[in-house]
């Protein structure tokens, strides 16, 4: 009879030592928010970690954002600059013409064509065509030559599609001249049209 007591008695322990290794397993960590709400502390972790991640693809679509931004206006700059140094370059190429004559040479029809493709792109674009001569002759000769010679350029860019409206003929004779020197190659310079954007 002891040894079936001492068999219960050991039965009964073993049956409580399992109880209370079961009891207390790992259980998860519980704290009470300042609200009185208890709360998961793997969940608060989880949500922790899922604000962190946000906040960094927010970071980074801001910096892409800024990068784009950036990258557009240094374009616009680029293609402003771009525009203004081929307006420059329209306004500062002169057509020149031989002496006492308005016929337009073979490099003044080229010059006028790119000049034409120009105008076609910048449809908005006015342009004031100034005749110019050299020094020689006298003055009304010279504003009636200088006529002349605008309209001579004029009439090519309109045969080439450019409307007539946005084409103004002057004549400034030997008013304006580039060069000063009595040599053929400054009177040379003289015998122009020059192109000027409105």
């Amino acid at each position: 009879m002891k040894k079936r007591l001492l068999m219960n008695l050991t039965v009964a322990l073993m049956v409580l030592g399992l109880v209370f290794t079961v009891s207390c397993a790992k259980k998860p960590v519980m704290s009470e928010a300042p609200t009185g709400v208890v709360v998961d502390q793997s969940a608060a972790d989880a949500a922790a970690a899922e604000a962190e991640a946000l906040a960094k693809q927010r970071a980074m679509e801001e910096a892409q954002l800024k990068a784009d931004a950036l990258k557009e206006a240094q374009l616009k700059d680029a293609e402003f600059a771009k525009k203004a140094a081929a307006e420059r370059r329209f306004q500062s190429q002169d057509i020149h013409f031989d002496y006492d004559s308005s016929e337009l040479s073979p490099m003044s029809k080229t010059l006028l064509k790119e000049k034409a493709l120009w105008l076609e792109e910048n449809t908005n674009v006015l342009v004031s065509i100034e005749g110019h001569c050299d020094d020689r002759g006298t003055t009304e000769y010279n504003l009636a030559l200088g006529e002349r010679r605008a309209i001579s350029a004029k009439q090519f860019l309109v045969n080439l599609g450019i409307s007539e409206s946005r084409l103004v003929t002057i004549s400034y004779g030997e008013e304006r001249p580039l060069a000063l020197e009595a040599t053929e190659a400054a009177w040379a310079k003289n015998r122009r049209a020059h192109f000027v954007v409105k």
